[in-house]
């Protein structure tokens, strides 16, 4: 077995690295995967410093264009960072609070 495996957090805890990935290395790499953007990363900063939920236009916050938004707000709702309410002609954005205290406790338990 190769020195880092050996190393490895999962084998610490019963599991050697032929056992594959356990659901909770899946749910880090899949929530990861969805915050690994710098335009999603701003995104999440963004409503994280605001008080309430975000109803205006959060593409005159970004340099990007509006499909592109729209394209990233959807990868952080489907992997439930935010969520998105439609309030009248808008949708209003905020962060999952209990979905990113989880991420952040599988990074500080890597």
């Amino acid at each position: 077995m190769p020195e880092k495996c050996r190393a490895s957090s999962s084998v610490r805890m019963g599991r050697s690295c032929s056992d594959g990935p356990s659901s909770t290395d899946r749910e880090l790499a899949m929530l990861a995967k969805a915050a690994g953007h710098p335009a999603r990363v701003q995104i999440l900063r963004f409503l994280l410093g605001r008080d309430s939920c975000m109803c205006g236009d959060i593409v005159d916050e970004l340099p990007l264009a509006q499909s592109t938004v729209s394209q990233h707000l959807k990868i952080l709702k489907r992997a439930g960072l935010i969520r998105g309410t439609i309030e009248g002609p808008r949708v209003c954005y905020c962060i999952e609070p209990k979905v990113l205290k989880r991420l952040k406790d599988l990074v500080v338990n890597l």
